[in-house]
């Protein structure tokens, strides 16, 4: 009975049902090998060596198909169509075969599908072969770079600008967009300029709106007119005058599709229509490719089977009519440049299933699922048909003339389904419906007015727009936006707010850092480049050591000549590259390098563990600091005001914004200070709420049997403590609310304390009630519940807790639901990263 392994349990139940009792499926969660996250697993002196491990939660994984092993004849390799899918089925089989749990007459077969449907694993079962070596080979000339850049480059970082994190290889050179659009919007200029638009009537009494493009017999450009005076000239023009419609032409328009979803286009649509970040709509791609409805989600590929345009073809014409049918189906050509690693579209696996009909419970997959099968729809649907209507209106001296635009549709097509959404949308005046006009007839004017506008900077990325501008620029692939996307974020090089990415000051300082001492390999061509090489490796027409070899050679040299400077050296050329944003010209015309708050020192650039910041250069005598975005950027340090001589501070430091009493001197070097609590927003922070704060701990009062009771906030919140005269440490007791420090009273914290003492090993969160009881586990026993924790409801099955997905409602979820949640996170105990494998980079 062959031994199948695929990556996922959910997987491994999908296909153990079409294939029947006859196979064994087991998965191998994920990855089953790593390099050890230390220094000389890849080996640049002895032809790139890799010392590869098995992860301790993946032995039991690998034992248990070695097991199976025993009493079968046959291994079939069953993991995902892609590079790294090809890559985990390599290191099983060499795992296999380093254990002895592979014989010599063992036959090692490979099977790929491209949708888990019963024909599709049907059919691939009937056509297995051998491992992909070159793709295998590109896998590890990835990982290889990847683990070359972070243990080489992040030491640097390290060492040279303390609180920065690490670098990746692609990471750093998508954070570089990021920093410089932010630097372009700091630097952007708006410019004035104004339109002139009037409200027109026909003689039947219809309005209609027009645009002022021609003024005293000359065709007026965006900027013609540039202030309020040339607006309200142009005003008076139009109103001055007699208006007649000069013209009227109407086109034939048509519009066509967008093509099916390949990955990244499936993730700025995700994100336009739902808000979905990069990561959130994988996650519900995979599970919904594992259960079967749609095709494989990692893909740069436009195609679609031709059995497959048939089904979506017939599902139009049984739901819309022959008429939205083309008469011929419509071709997409694939634009992957490297066919081994091209897929067909991401499609559904039934076109006559639609959400409805599947009737998905998780909201993000039904969505998905959605907009997949309406695009699918649509992209084999008839163009859309307008007509586009352009109206000229002129007065006799044609020293004025006004332009109305607008379209009728004379037939939906694909947006009867169907429409692509825009990255930042604008109002199209061509969008707008005319009424009747006619040529040669009068034009009354109902109102004439201007209206005031300036240029705009460009909009700050959204994951979306960020994405679609690494695919135009050629870098990375599509198993890897997500992770790139969602890695800068957790390294808080960029926070995301309002669903636009904004960089933090150590995401800028890291990013001029690189641009200036290793600019070569944040540089957006040569990135683009080096991944054109390593597809060449996967389509066998490149030596993937030879790619190794060629970067290692400047890539180690760089390091070396970095590794000599001092950290004063970095900061000067910093400061030096920094200097326009860090010291931007003051408006009373002084020294924008003289310190603020002393007027002596000269501020310069300087890092912390928490990232750059500006300070005054007379430390220790002036404290002064402000973050590198500015002084009046968030953050910024102010005076609340006084209290017994002393000035009372908001500061932002390491773990958030925090109150001061004065500032450190020889003799005080370390002044009362207080964290702000959690839910105290520090714009709303006054000089009695910072007293507070200051006046904790507070004393509650005496405890019975003796010693002081008090209550503060800590780590995990408010709470009260006590320790009695044997206890070797105190008690400490936690509060419910966080008003409850200034309020508890002596009652009440008694009680609390003699709780504690009674249960001193009682964790009050894991006894809680559950939110809802689910029932037995339908595989494996064991109650399955939904409870609530510190960072929010979540699954609690056995050992494992799994956090339900953001904005999800615990009282909608159900046993299916809990059971994929288990089963994700019981995948990344064993190796995987949530429901998709890829590679852990503890360093890169």
């Amino acid at each position: 009975m062959p031994v199948v392994v695929v990556e996922s349990p959910a997987k491994a139940k999908t296909i153990n049902k079409y294939l029947g009792k006859d196979y064994t499926v087991l998965a191998s969660y994920g990855h089953v090998r790593d390099l050890p996250p230390k220094d000389g697993s890849v080996d640049p002196d002895h032809d790139f060596d890799m010392t590869w491990e098995i992860g301790a939660d993946s032995r039991k994984h690998v034992k248990a198909i070695a097991d199976a092993l025993k009493d079968d004849n046959a291994l079939i390799l069953a993991t995902d169509p892609d590079r790294e899918g090809e890559a985990i089925s390599w290191h099983l089989e060499e795992a296999l075969r380093k254990r002895r749990a592979l014989k010599k007459d063992t036959p090692v077969s490979r099977v790929v599908f491209n949708a888990i449907t019963q024909s599709a694993v049907t059919e691939a079962m009937k056509n297995p072969r051998q491992i992909d070596q070159p793709l295998v080979d590109a896998y590890l000339a990835r990982r290889a770079l990847d683990y070359l850049v972070g243990f080489n480059l992040s030491p640097v970082l390290w060492r040279k600008l303390p609180g920065a994190k690490s670098a990746g290889r692609v990471q750093s050179v998508c954070l570089r967009l990021i920093v410089e659009r932010e630097m372009e919007i700091e630097a952007f200029t708006p410019r004035e300029y104004w339109s002139v638009k009037a409200r027109l009537a026909t003689p039947r009494g219809q309005d209609y709106e027009a645009r002022l493009t021609v003024l005293a017999g000359k065709k007026l450009d965006k900027f013609d007119i540039e202030n309020a005076t040339q607006a309200e000239l142009a005003v008076q023009a139009v109103e001055s005058r007699d208006l007649t419609v000069k013209s009227v032409e109407a086109k034939p328009a048509s519009r066509n599709p967008a093509p099916p979803f390949m990955t990244s286009t499936l993730q700025q649509e995700a994100s336009r229509k739902f808000g979905m970040g990069a990561r959130q709509a994988m996650a519900a791609a995979q599970r919904l490719y594992e259960a079967g409805h749609i095709t494989y989600m990692r893909t740069d590929g436009i195609d679609m089977a031709p059995e497959a345009v048939t089904a979506v073809r017939d599902a139009i014409g049984a739901r819309f009519g022959a008429e939205f049918v083309p008469d011929k189906p419509r071709i997409y050509k694939n634009k992957a440049k490297n066919a081994q690693e091209a897929h067909e579209c991401i499609r559904p696996t039934d076109m006559a299933a639609d959400a409805e009909a599947l009737k998905l419970k998780d909201t993000d997959q039904r969505r998905l699922y959605d907009l997949i099968w309406k695009r699918t729809l649509a992209c084999q649907m008839e163009s859309a048909r307008f007509e586009r209507t352009t109206v000229t209106v002129a007065s006799r001296d044609e020293q004025v003339e006004l332009r109305a635009t607008g379209q009728v549709v004379l037939f939906e097509g694909f947006l009867k389904v169907y429409e692509e959404g825009r990255d930042d949308q604008v109002v199209d005046e061509d969008d707008r419906r005319l009424p009747q006009v006619m040529q040669g007839e009068s034009a009354a004017k109902r109102d004439v007015a201007s209206e005031q506008h300036f240029t705009q900077p460009p909009p700050r990325y959204t994951e979306a727009t960020l994405v679609k501008r690494m695919e135009e620029l050629g870098i990375g692939r599509p198993s890897t936006y997500a992770s790139i996307v969602t890695t800068i974020q957790e390294r808080e090089y960029v926070r995301k707010e309002q669903n636009r990415l904004i960089p933090e000051d150590k995401g800028r300082i890291v990013t001029i850092f690189l641009l200036n001492f290793f600019r070569r390999y944040v540089g957006y061509e040569f990135t683009a480049q080096l991944e054109e090489e390593l597809d060449e490796v996967s389509a066998g027409q490149r030596d993937y050591k030879a790619v190794l070899a060629q970067f290692w050679r400047d890539f180690s040299a760089a390091i070396s000549e970095t590794s000599e400077l001092r950290i004063t050296q970095v900061l000067d050329v910093l400061d030096e590259a920094l200097a326009d944003q860090l010291y931007p010209p003051r408006e009373d015309g002084s020294d924008p390098r003289v310190c603020p708050k002393c007027g002596v020192g000269r501020l310069h650039l300087k890092t912390s563990r928490t990232g750059g910041f500006v300070g005054c250069g007379n430390y220790p005598e002036c404290t002064y600091t402000r973050p590198i975005a500015g002084e009046g950027a968030e953050g910024d340090e102010r005076v609340l005001g006084e209290d017994q001589g002393d000035e009372i501070w908001l500061k932002s430091g390491r773990f958030g914004p925090y109150v001061q009493r004065g500032e450190p001197t020889p003799e005080n070097k370390k002044p009362p200070r207080a964290s702000l609590p959690k839910g105290w927003s520090k714009d709303e922070m006054t000089l009695e709420k910072a007293l507070t704060l200051l006046s904790l701990p507070r004393v509650v009062g005496e405890h019975p049997e003796g010693g002081t009771i008090s209550a503060n906030f800590g780590r995990y919140g408010p709470f009260v403590m006590h320790q009695l005269p044997d206890e070797a440490k105190p008690v400490y007791a936690n509060l419910k609310e966080q008003g409850e420090v200034f309020e508890i009273g002596m009652n009440r914290a008694v009680e609390l304390l003699a709780e504690k003492r009674a249960n001193p090993g009682r964790n009050r969160r894991t006894t809680a009630k559950p939110l809802k009881e689910l029932g037995e586990h339908p595989d494996k026993g064991g109650p399955v519940n939904v409870m609530d924790g510190r960072y929010g409801p979540y699954v609690k099955w056995d050992k494992i807790n799994a956090t339900l997905p953001k904005d999800t409602d615990p009282e909608a979820v159900t046993m299916e639901m809990a059971v994929a949640l288990i089963d994700e996170k019981a995948g990344k105990k064993g190796g995987s990263k949530g429901a998709k494998k890829t590679t852990r980079r503890k360093a890169g």
